[in-house]
């Protein structure tokens, strides 16, 4: 009669790790992998659909991305304050260049999700942005409230 429930089969039980060898805790002994290979084995799994992915999409390598993540100071290349540890960044492209070109030659940077998104809304529109930027230095109600002045 078992009293805990069976993850896997029993054939792995007692083995040690097949890729460093050690022999694994007892959480992990119906797989084949200790906790920290099979973890390494995760992200390795995860980084290559990453670049199969990217490179499918926008025609660029994992090493790219990579490089273009280290060009850019390891972060997001507008906000500078998301650096893809938790989420990646994503790719920038410019969709017009893309239909002209391909699509390698559309790739900008690598951004947050929160700047990629308001890039989308401006609709990739200079103007736009620039009007954000003089809403932000002289907003409209300095002028019409006289919001310089000092309270009397």
């Amino acid at each position: 009669m078992s009293t805990g429930r069976r993850v896997g089969s029993d054939r792995h039980r007692g083995k040690p790790c097949v890729d460093c060898g050690k022999k694994k805790g007892p959480n992990q002994q119906v797989h084949i992998r200790c906790y920290r290979c099979g973890l390494a084995k995760r992200r390795e799994r995860r980084d290559r659909a990453h670049s199969r992915r990217i490179e499918q999409v926008y025609g660029i390598t994992g090493n790219e991305y990579n490089t273009l993540l280290s060009f850019q100071g390891r972060c997001c290349a507008i906000c500078r304050r998301a650096t893809g540890l938790t989420k990646r960044l994503a790719v920038d492209h410019d969709h017009a260049l893309a239909a002209e070109r391909g699509s390698r030659a559309s790739v900008r940077g690598l951004l947050c999700s929160p700047c990629n998104d308001t890039l989308a809304h401006a609709r990739d529109d200079p103007h736009f942005l620039r009007r954000a930027i003089d809403y932000l230095t002289t907003p409209p109600s300095r002028e019409v409230l006289n919001l310089d002045q000092p309270l009397r």
